[in-house]
């Protein structure tokens, strides 16, 4: 799997919390200790200048991979190799988190917040140049340079998550995690922030590890999608060939959800059921309990990954082989 030209590889990646209650009373109540499966054997190849979406329901563990990528989690099993950045060195990566008003310091104004690495990792000399760079990430951005004198909740939520890309770029990193950027905003401001996070990545030739929960946004993004559910990827594929030939049942179900004013399909059946427990997963395919087409083996055999008809990855007893 090891290659020059990809930016990141992640191979059986898994992450295990402890749930348990605390030690006295898990000793009165005669309680043994739980623990919580997030990720299960997650294996994934990020090409240089290239987007992979992860997408899947809240709870399905892609949040926890991009902590886990960024660092700020530490594997329990698996490895995640960054590959070599332009100067030969690993590549770094940075994030754009979910809610641009909680991850920003509300007593920094902007220059300050987008300041800070660029002094940490010494990337300009004197507080000319430093300022100097501030405004230009401020206008690379499509912000003014005199933002950087005001205070983050003088922005609205567009021009906030605009202020977090810029302080991502401000250490100049290659590769971005991006934990579901547009999905506090409304429509018409996420197109905004779409359109310049890809006019970004072909200016600056950046790499993309995209979350998301919306397919739509997904496909306007990412170059390749993995699905998960549960903590593990069960499809893979390029964008258009997962959208023109979805395989599992539940990239269906994904596929269902996304309005289409030109052509409704007002009487499909959608899918019903919440996904279970990941504290007390099913047994075999973790789909099975909302999958129609469930068999026996889908409740008592969990299904290997093998490879995709058309091109990928899928995990599915039922997927036509390749």
């Amino acid at each position: 799997m090891r290659s020059a030209r990809n930016a990141l590889e992640v191979d059986q990646l898994s992450r295990v919390f402890d749930v348990s209650a605390p030690w006295l009373n898990r000793v009165i109540d005669r309680k043994p200790k739980r623990y919580l499966r997030a990720v299960q054997d997650v294996t994934f190849v990020v090409e240089k200048g290239k987007c992979l979406a992860l997408v899947g329901e809240s709870g399905c563990g892609k949040s926890t991979v991009a902590r886990l990528v960024t660092g700020l989690y530490s594997p329990s099993e698996g490895a995640i190799v960054f590959g070599p950045s332009s100067d030969g060195r690993p590549m770094e990566a940075q994030m754009i988190f979910q809610d641009p008003h909680a991850s920003l310091n509300p007593r920094w104004r902007v220059g300050d917040i987008i300041a800070e690495p660029i002094r940490e990792f010494r990337l300009r000399d004197g507080n000319d140049a430093i300022n100097e760079r501030v405004a230009e990430l401020l206008r690379t951005v499509g912000l003014s340079a005199d933002d950087a004198k005001r205070f983050p909740h003088e922005f609205s939520g567009g021009q906030r998550q605009r202020i977090s890309i810029a302080r991502a770029l401000a250490s100049e990193p290659e590769f971005l995690v991006c934990d579901e950027p547009t999905s506090a905003l409304d429509v018409s401001v996420q197109a905004q922030i779409l359109n310049l996070m890809r006019k970004l990545q072909d200016e600056l030739g950046l790499t993309y590890l995209f979350i998301s929960h919306n397919l739509a946004v997904v496909r306007h993004m990412a170059d390749r999608i993995a699905v998960m559910y549960l903590g593990r990827i069960v499809e893979e594929a390029e964008t258009e060939a997962l959208f023109a030939n979805p395989q599992h049942p539940y990239t269906q179900l994904l596929l269902q959800t996304i309005p289409d004013v030109v052509s409704p399909n007002r009487d499909r059946q959608m899918m019903g059921g919440e996904p279970p427990s990941p504290l007390d997963p099913p047994k075999g395919c973790a789909f099975h309990p909302r999958c129609p087409l469930a068999t026996e083996i889908c409740k008592t055999v969990a299904p290997d990954v093998r490879l995709r008809q058309g091109g990928g990855t899928i995990a599915c007893h039922l997927a036509p082989m390749d």
